[in-house]
C-alpha cells in the first residue's frame, strides 16, 4: 500500500501533520492523566498497588478488545468521520467519571477509563498507518516522533495539571485521615473524590470542541493504491497475516514496549511514595519520565534517517533500557527514581521504529496488520498489573525487573526479527537495504 507520489511531498502531507499533531497531543494528554490518577484512585478508594493498576488495565485493554471493530468502523465512516467519531467517545468516557465520582465508585471510574481507550483505540487505529505511509518509509520514524513530542509534552503537562486539582496537598490529606473513625474516614474520601469533576467537566467540553472541528477541518483522505504485481509477490504462499514473522514478531515486541512505557509513566509516583518521598514532590515523577521521553523523540527527529536508521535506533533503544532496568533496581533513593524517568529515553524511538519495520512490504494484507499492532497496546493494560503484584509481594523496586525480559524482546526484534519473512527453519530475509527479496528453498 502506497501513495502517490507528490511533485512535493512535504507540502501534501504538512497538513494532515498539523491536525494529527494536534490529536496526538490531545491523545497523550488524556493518557498521562493515569499516572497521577493511580495514586490519587488509590487514596480515594482505599486500594492496594495491584487494585490500583487496573486503571491502566481497563484504560489500555481497550485496545485490544476494540482494534478490529476500530478497522471495520473506521471502513465504514472514512478517516475524518472516524476520528471525530473516536473524540466523541472520549468526551463520553470523561463523563462516566462524574458519577464515579459522586458515588466514589472505583469500577465506575474503570468504566470510564474503558470508553475513554475505546475512544482512543479509534484514532490510533486511523491516524499511526495514516503517518507512516503518507510520505517515505525511511522517514516514518522521524514523523511519528514529532507526533510523540507532542504526545509527551502533552503528557508532561497533563500530570502536573491535574495533581494542582486533586492531589496538590495530598501529604495533607493522608495525615489528616489518620485516625478517624469510619464514618469521618469516609467523608473525607467523599470530598477527595469529588476533586476531579471540574477537570473532567473541562476535559468533555474540549473533546467535543475537537470532534467538530476535525469534522470540519480540510483533512485529506489518503488515495491509497495497490501495486497488484508486488501484493501477489508479497502474498505468494501467505494465506493469513500470521504468516508474515516480521509482522508477528513486531507485534510481540510491541506488546511489551508498550508495557514497558507504561509501568514507567504510570508506577514512578507510586515507587517515590514507596521510598518515602512526599508526595508534594512524587505527583511530579510522570512529568520527568515525560521530559526524558520528547528528548529522546528530538533526537530522532534530529538523527533519522540522516545519521541512524529506524533499525539502529531501535537496537541503541533496547540497550539503553537494559542499561537504565540495571540502574533503578540496584540504586537507592532518588538516584533509583532517575534511572526509572531515563526510561522515557529508553523507549522514545521504539514506537515510531516498530511501526515501519512491522508494516514493511504486507501488500494487501497492511489494515490487518495496524490493527494487530493497536491490539499490542494490550501491553500497557497487563505489564502493569503485573508490576503490582511483583511491587505487593516483594517491593517496587524489585518489580522493575519485569523491565529486563522486556526490552531483550525488543532487542531480538531489532536484531533479527524485523527481518524474517518466513516461519521456515531456513529463513528468509528481506535484504539490507530493506528491500523486500522473496526467497524460495531449492
Amino acid at each position: 500500500m502506497t501513495l502517490s507520489s507528490p511533485a512535493n511531498p512535504t507540502k501534501n502531507y504538512l497538513l494532515p501533520m498539523i491536525i494529527i499533531s494536534v490529536l496526538f497531543f490531545m491523545f497523550g494528554f488524556v493518557t498521562w492523566l493515569n499516572g497521577i490518577l493511580i495514586p490519587y484512585l488509590q487514596i480515594a478508594c482505599e486500594l492496594s498497588d495491584f487494585q490500583a493498576l487496573f486503571v491502566a488495565f481497563a484504560y489500555y485493554i481497550a485496545y485490544s478488545v476494540m482494534a478490529l471493530p476500530s478497522a471495520w468502523v473506521l471502513k465504514k465512516t472514512g478517516l475524518k468521520n472516524g476520528m471525530t467519531l473516536g473524540l466523541f467517545i472520549i468526551a463520553v468516557g470523561t463523563l462516566i467519571f462524574l458519577p464515579a465520582a459522586y458515588s466514589r465508585t472505583y469500577w465506575v471510574f474503570l468504566m470510564g477509563l474503558f470508553v475513554m481507550g475505546t475512544g482512543l483505540a479509534i484514532l490510533q487505529t486511523a491516524s499511526n498507518p495514516y503517518i507512516t505511509i503518507i510520505g517515505p518509509r525511511e522517514s516514518a520514524a522521524r514523523r511519528i516522533s514529532i507526533l510523540g513530542v507532542c504526545n509527551k509534552l502533552a503528557g508532561a503537562v497533563a500530570p502536573l495539571i491535574l495533581a494542582y486539582y486533586i492531589l496538590n496537598d495530598g501529604d495533607a490529606v493522608v495525615k489528616s485521615m489518620e485516625g478517624l473513625d469510619t464514618a469521618a474516614r469516609s467523608i473525607a474520601l467523599d470530598s477527595l473524590a469529588l476533586r476531579v469533576v471540574n477537570p473532567y467537566i473541562v476535559m468533555t467540553i474540549v473533546l467535543i470542541l475537537m470532534g467538530v472541528g476535525v469534522r470540519f477541518s480540510p483533512l485529506p483522505e489518503i488515495e491509497k493504491e495497490q501495486d497488484e504485481s508486488l501484493n501477489r509477490r508479497l502474498e505468494k504462499g501467505k494465506t493469513s497475516i500470521f504468516a508474515f514473522p516480521h509482522l508477528v514478531l513486531g507485534v510481540i515486541a510491541m506488546f511489551f514496549y508498550v508495557g514497558a512505557e507504561v509501568i514507567a509513566g504510570d508506577t514512578i509516583i507510586r515507587y517515590g511514595l514507596s521510598l518515602g518521598i512526599k508526595m508534594d514532590l512524587a505527583k511530579s515523577f510522570t512529568s520527568y519520565t515525560m521530559v526524558t521521553m520528547v528528548f529522546g523523540y528530538i533526537l530522532g527527529i534530529s538523527l533519522i534517517p540522516r545519521f541512524i536508521d529506524q533499525r539502529k535506533a531501535l537496537l541503541i533503544s533496547a540497550i539503553l533500557g537494559l542499561v537504565f532496568t540495571l540502574g533503578a533496581v540496584s540504586t537507592s533513593g532518588f538516584a533509583s527514581i532517575i534511572f526509572v524517568a531515563l526510561f522515557g529515553l529508553s523507549n522514545a524511538i521504539v514506537w515510531p521504529a516498530i511501526w515501519p519495520l512491522a508494516l514493511h512490504n504486507l501488500g494487501g494484507f497492511i489494515n490487518k496488520g495496524s490493527a494487530l499492532l493497536i491490539m499490542a497496546i494490550s501491553g500497557g493494560a497487563l505489564l502493569p498489573l503485573l508490576w503490582g503484584r511483583l511491587s505487593d509481594v516483594y517491593s517496587s523496586q524489585q518489580a522493575y525487573w519485569i523491565m529486563i525480559p522486556s526490552y531483550l524482546i525488543i532487542l531480538f526484534y531489532s536484531l533479527r526479527g524485523y527481518k524474517l519473512t518466513s516461519w521456515r527453519w531456513k529463513a528468509e530475509y528481506f535484504d539490507d537495504k530493506k528491500e523486500f527479496v522473496y526467497r524460495t528453498e531449492e
